[in-house]
């Protein structure tokens, strides 16, 4: 271990490293100055459960403008990350209309399932950078409360029957959950063990007003058991439970008995509304317009695996990005990935040798919610936020993706 902290030590030194040249400062560098999300709240039951899609956006969109103090004429494009709304580009077109930008910023959704929040991302700053736009905001947001990736109808035999993969595709989440557990050996006290650390981290966090740095408060309304609706000012994260323990969670029925025995609400991903917002453009263009750089946008990549273990994706993306760009996990500082399972977390843990202590240090998807579209924007809003506050440099992010993939993100803190 001393021996990878000095060279990651030398290689920050090295005029010439790869280290150096990440976080060096360039005015055609893609920088964010601006990384804020809502609350993540429990889904049908929790403070956005009568929120719509395109309020939420809207609510958020406002916050961006306000917040930055940017003439939003400026603001050329806006991509949000979306997984269960077919109709989500027309509701982020009248939402960002509705929050003051003007109908010169266009605006469109992408969805690439749980990465869509850092594809859309990618894809700004990846518009920026080839001089398509100058200023763009990217989004992540989902309402679970009124939908979810459930496939409908199964697909077309002749697709299906053509490869297993192609079949593996329509499989429920869950069932790729317990294929990683069983297939690597992960046992349920393991996934205990590791779900229990995610809500105590969490606890700590918010008890301690971490999250604060993150959390932008909305006001929405709530209809309550009588049927009465109520103005509420949501500001906290709903899903984190406190005094949770390994033991406590032990005890909480399977969730898959009919895939196998180790997966359960207790250890997995839970079922949330939020969003997330990102505001990207080039370093020089921040400094002409005052803006706060935060932090500089390095890459992103995708890869792709086995649809039956799709949760274990970070172990193939990560290697690739940070090859890359040429350094390694030693030189990274803070890590967000996303718990989309135990079972998936542990293996990636394990199998990359991470430093749990790196490793979703305020804690991830098992305690706070997993928002399907969100979460690729609210892990560099968080990461972020970690970084500022304990003086790191380097965040990676990363998450697995349905039907078999996984996708990375790579940032340097600049605050």
């Amino acid at each position: 271990m001393a021996v990878e902290r000095l060279g990651s030590i030398l290689k920050h030194l090295s005029p010439g490293s790869a280290l150096n040249q990440i976080t060096s400062k360039n005015a055609d560098d893609i920088v964010i100055t601006l990384a804020i999300r809502t609350p993540l709240t429990k889904a049908r039951k929790g403070g956005f459960k009568d929120t719509t899609l395109e309020y939420m956006i809207y609510a958020l969109l406002k916050e961006v403008k306000e917040r930055s103090n940017i003439d939003p004429a400026l603001v050329e494009d806006i991509a949000m990350g979306n997984v269960s709304d077919g109709k989500s580009a027309y509701k982020l077109r009248a939402a960002s209309l509705a929050a003051g930008f003007p109908n010169t910023s266009s605006a469109y959704s992408v969805n690439r399932f749980c990465s869509s929040g850092l594809k859309a991302v990618a894809d700004i700053a990846h518009a920026i950078s080839a001089g398509s736009i100058e200023v763009g905001v990217a989004i992540g947001a989902e309402q679970m409360s009124i939908g979810g990736d459930a496939l409908e109808k199964p697909f077309d035999e002749a697709v299906t029957s053509a490869s297993s993969e192609a079949a593996d595709c329509m499989q429920p989440m869950g069932w790729t959950s317990e294929n990683v557990s069983r297939d690597f050996n992960i046992t349920r006290a393991e996934m205990d063990k590791y779900a229990a650390e995610s809500f105590q981290r969490a606890e700590r966090a918010q008890k301690t007003g971490l999250f604060d740095d993150e959390i932008v408060p909305i006001k929405t309304k709530i209809r309550d058991a009588n049927g009465e609706w109520k103005e509420v000012t949501l500001s906290k994260d709903e899903g984190i439970r406190p005094g949770t323990t390994a033991e406590s969670l032990a005890k909480i029925r399977v969730a898959f008995p009919q895939w196998g025995p180790t997966t359960t609400g207790g250890n997995a991903s839970q079922v949330t509304d939020g969003a997330a917002a990102i505001l990207l453009m080039k370093r020089s263009t921040a400094i002409k317009l005052g803006q706060p750089i935060l932090a500089k946008y390095v890459g992103s990549t995708t890869a792709g695996l086995a649809p039956r273990i799709m949760g274990i994706g970070p172990t193939v993306a990560i290697p690739k990005l940070l090859s890359q760009h040429g350094i390694s996990l030693s030189d990274v500082d803070v890590v967000e990935l996303n718990e989309a399972f135990a079972s998936m977390a542990v293996y990636c843990r394990d199998t990359l040798g991470l430093e749990w202590a790196k490793m979703n240090p305020r804690g991830g998807a098992i305690a706070l919610g997993h928002p399907l579209g969100a979460t690729g924007a609210r892990q560099i809003v968080t990461g972020l936020s970690e970084c500022r506050r304990s003086g790191k440099k380097i965040l990676l992010t990363s998450m697995c993706i349905g039907t078999g993939m996984g996708m990375a993100g790579l940032f340097v803190n600049e605050q």
